[in-house]
């Protein structure tokens, strides 16, 4: 039996401006925005549940092969160790490149500082397409000390997700994988593409997992456009 909800509108009038002063119509404005803000928390509860309830994806029949972070040759499900579950995020790293993605790295250095406590509960692996030597060099210079960095053998694997490009370069990709005995099934995968953002909308998914996003969401200016090109590593 489904609760009845009480409105957001409700649950909003309970709220109370942490410091004195306000104008009315800040209240009634940030009243009204709290309101949305708990419909926005509902409905992402909403979309956890549907994710969660995805019925058995395709199972991976292509033996794609990595090198782990002792240079051995391993398969998709080796990943896995002994979770039933697994995180992976393809970094813009190739071989063609001086130094990674500058929002690859952003977005890794906030998951490094979870990675510890997420690796409890699933397998994390990073791949990319250089070297695990020339991954972990990177690593060390940012002070990653809890990611696990996996090199993919030969490019079967990020053409076959669609993030390599004709000319070498790459698209990240966050894809989800679960063990099915001794098979490997795809969970998840971002499907959100540019082609897809509204017009004057920064691409990106949704929710947005970036933590420099989600910080940026709350302050005034927002995530900006003339800072962009200053993310440099």
């Amino acid at each position: 039996m489904t609760v009845p909800l009480t409105p957001a509108a409700e649950l909003a009038k309970q709220a109370k401006t942490p410091f004195p002063g306000a104008s009315a119509d800040y209240e009634t404005a940030r009243q009204a925005l709290l309101a949305q803000e708990i419909e926005f928390r509902r409905h992402m509860t909403r979309l956890t549940e549907q994710r969660r309830a995805l019925p058995p994806g395709p199972v991976i029949e292509k033996d794609y092969r990595f090198k782990d972070e002792q240079a051995f040759e391993v398969g998709l499900i080796d990943l896995f160790g002994d979770k039933d579950t697994l995180v992976t995020y393809f970094w813009m790293y190739g071989p063609q490149r001086e130094r990674p993605c500058p929002m690859c790295t952003n977005w890794l250095g906030a998951v490094n500082g979870n990675a510890a406590d997420i690796k409890q509960r699933v397998a994390l692996k990073i791949l990319g397409r250089s070297s695990v030597e020339r991954q972990f060099a990177f690593a060390q210079e940012r002070g990653w000390r809890d990611l696990n960095f996996v090199q993919t053998v030969g490019d079967d694997y990020a053409r076959d997700i669609g993030v390599l490009l004709p000319d070498g370069s790459e698209y990240p990709a966050l894809i989800v994988f679960r063990r099915d005995g001794d098979r490997v099934r795809l969970f998840w995968a971002s499907e959100m593409t540019r082609e897809m953002a509204d017009p004057g909308q920064d691409p990106r998914d949704a929710p947005d997992i970036a933590s420099l996003w989600s910080v940026l969401d709350l302050t005034p200016g927002g995530r900006g456009t003339d800072w962009y090109p200053k993310l440099n590593y």
